[in-house]
């Protein structure tokens, strides 16, 4: 039976991998070896993300978000990007606040939580500065499962009846089993996925404490994936506990070990949010001088060579005591 499509969204498409492209790909660019896949951040954004990719950002919000590989973008000067905007927060505020980025998929962007709207992607949003598609966070979360799985595109009852599905590019059609109604949404493959992990040996095997959010899926969807870590462990550490390895080895394409790297966001049982960091970033923001956010772009990303320089500035005090946060204990430091 033909499938008619009863109603279409208007939406751009802005990722233009398909499930079968990205796995042809795979199979003549990724290797299954043990191979030694240590590096520094500087050497993966340059290597691994160009000037027009799609790039998916783990985490979720505020929490387990990969800022070392976000700040190194924007020190790169990586123009064009399309990002999806999943759970995206500061992660994508600081890529577009750094003139990074050309389009968003939109699910959650913008609001940032309790401390209310980004002055950024507000502005760029509202003046056409920035291209953007809206769905859900389940939409997006069905996207990406669809490219992990290899289908072009998955059928979903979320967002039907809503208008969000008229700025989406779903369609609407009749499921030739049930003749119920449902959206067809097209597979996420992005180009490049980069997460922030608790522990991940050299080769890549990827193990994260608490919610795991779509990381998993976001992996085995993309080509290539980039994590950052707060540790480096033994594979005989992997292995002692497989169960917990989320993401394996030949998925991963650089693995770099950057303690405190999801700061000023939380990383789940080892330090808090930085409150009054995204307290001042935003204010930075919405300033209606633009040269304030540039500046806050200056002190905080592009007078480092690296992370390591940013977390010196930030002093030992300072981090231990988000530490002390994170397992509700009062600081002594």
């Amino acid at each position: 039976m033909e499938m008619k499509i009863l109603k279409e969204g208007k939406g751009e498409i802005f990722c233009k991998n398909t499930p079968s492209e990205v796995r042809n790909w795979t199979r003549e660019n990724k290797t299954r070896a043990l191979v030694d896949k240590r590096m520094r951040v500087k050497d993966a954004v340059k290597r691994f993300i160009h000037d027009g990719d799609y790039i998916a950002i783990g985490g979720f919000g505020h929490v387990r978000i990969p800022m070392a590989i976000i700040y190194e973008i924007v020190r790169q000067g990586i123009k064009n990007l399309s990002v999806a905007g999943h759970t995206a927060v500061q992660d994508i505020d600081v890529l577009m606040a750094g003139g990074c980025v050309s389009a968003v998929d939109i699910a959650y962007v913008v609001g940032f939580e309790l401390r209310g709207l980004s002055g950024v992607q507000r502005s760029l949003f509202e003046h056409g500065k920035v291209k953007k598609t809206d769905y859900t966070n389940g939409a997006m979360s069905y996207r990406l499962r669809a490219g992990a799985q290899g289908i072009p595109f998955i059928p979903v009852k979320t967002m039907l009846g809503t208008d969000t599905m008229m700025h989406s590019p779903g369609k609407v059609v009749r499921c030739p089993f049930t003749g119920e109604k449902v959206l067809l949404l097209p597979a996420l493959n992005p180009d490049v996925s980069i997460l922030h992990a608790h522990r991940v040996d050299m080769y890549g095997n990827v193990q994260i404490d608490g919610h795991i959010v779509k990381d998993d899926l976001q992996a085995r969807a993309s080509k290539r994936v980039i994590v950052t870590c707060e540790e480096i462990v033994s594979t005989d550490q992997i292995r002692a506990d497989p169960g917990r390895t989320i993401i394996p080895f030949f998925m991963v394409d650089a693995v770099i070990e950057q303690p405190w790297g999801s700061h000023p966001g939380n990383m789940p049982y080892k330090y808090y949010f930085d409150h009054k960091f995204t307290e001042e970033y935003l204010a930075a923001g919405r300033d209606p001088d633009s040269k304030i956010i540039q500046n806050w772009l200056d002190e905080w990303v592009f007078n480092f060579n690296d992370f390591d320089e940013y977390l010196a500035k930030l002093g030992a005090k300072r981090l231990y005591s988000l530490k002390d946060l994170e397992f509700l204990r009062p600081s002594v430091r």
